[in-house]
């Protein structure tokens, strides 16, 4: 059966577990390597991934592509205004044809109906690499830099500051798999998804929706932080003045645990979701965090392939 990764729990949290482990021995071996040298074993020599953007990226499309050379495979790069599918060639046959041409498929897109029908009608892997219900490559990327800074993933305390978008329904579902909980700070009208609350907490999380920023972060071993406004919404500054007492300065920091993280999956607009004292701050873990991406993504391509 053909791996898709649209969402996290279409590997759940074993193969997430195995994923983490598998991206922190490759990293480690690489230690003092030049970037574009493939893996010693190179285990997607001759395998080629489509790279699809609807949505302009820099940390996806940098960290994909090198992810494929580093495992001694390739990629095409498009974006979707250049192709077909830009005008009016569907998600089906454009994924049937690329199903002939490569090995796997990564989309970044709109709707998160495109992605599920791409997987629908492709008979290679497809990647998720952003829509607007989730982000899953990213909260891997994430795991992997908590776990790398010493903290266990089982009884985490996570705090979200800010708007209930993409990024937090896939920290909402990663709870579920991996035992954590999430204290979310947003207000009212700007909740995430229902559906990722109700089957994280089905698998045991703690999920817990306050109005009170300083309460969300109460405790907390790790606060995360993302744009108020998510790219191609609007918003206008209704949304900013909503999202204001949700900034993450030195005092909120300061009600979590002294040792606490602080994340952000960047790009980041210091002076509005965040202070530049806290995001160049000790303990943001930003840079760590994006550097990720690359190593977690590279686990999910071996995961894709039937190699984890």
């Amino acid at each position: 059966m053909t791996r898709h990764f649209l969402n996290l729990s279409d590997a759940g949290g074993d193969a997430i577990a195995a994923m983490l482990a598998d991206a922190i021995d490759r990293k480690a071996l690489r230690k003092g390597w030049p970037k574009g040298k493939p893996d010693a074993d190179r285990p997607l020599d001759g395998h080629v991934l489509a790279m699809i953007f609807e949505k302009s990226s820099t940390r996806t499309r940098f960290s994909f592509e090198m992810a494929m050379r580093q495992l001694g495979g390739s990629a095409i790069v498009a974006d979707a205004g250049s192709m077909q599918l830009g005008r009016g060639e569907t998600v089906a046959d454009t994924a049937q044809v690329l199903s002939r041409y490569v090995d796997a498929i990564m989309l970044r897109t709109d709707g998160h109906d495109n992605v599920e029908e791409m997987a629908r009608h492709a008979s290679v892997p497809v990647i998720n690499a952003l829509t607007d219900l989730s982000h899953p490559c990213q909260i891997v990327a994430d795991l992997l830099t908590i776990v790398e800074h010493g903290k266990a993933l089982p009884g985490l305390q996570l705090a979200w500051l800010g708007d209930g978008n993409n990024v937090l329904n896939s920290i909402v579902e990663a709870a579920g798999l991996m035992q954590f909980d999430v204290r979310i700070g947003c207000p009212e009208g700007y909740d995430p998804d229902e559906g990722f609350i109700g089957r994280a907490r089905q698998g045991g999380a703690k999920i817990s929706i306050h109005r009170d920023a300083a309460e969300a972060a109460a405790g907390a071993d790790i606060i995360v932080a993302d744009t108020w406004i998510s790219m191609g919404q609007e918003g206008g500054e209704a949304k900013m003045a909503d999202m204001s007492p949700y900034q993450v300065d030195a005092a909120l920091m300061g009600q979590a645990k002294p040792d606490a993280l602080f994340l952000h999956c960047l790009p980041a607009h210091r002076g509005e979701e965040v202070t530049p004292a806290v995001i160049d701050g000790p303990q943001s873990v930003i840079f760590d965090e994006a550097e990720n991406r690359l190593h977690a993504q590279k686990s999910i391509l071996r995961w894709v392939f039937g190699q984890l």
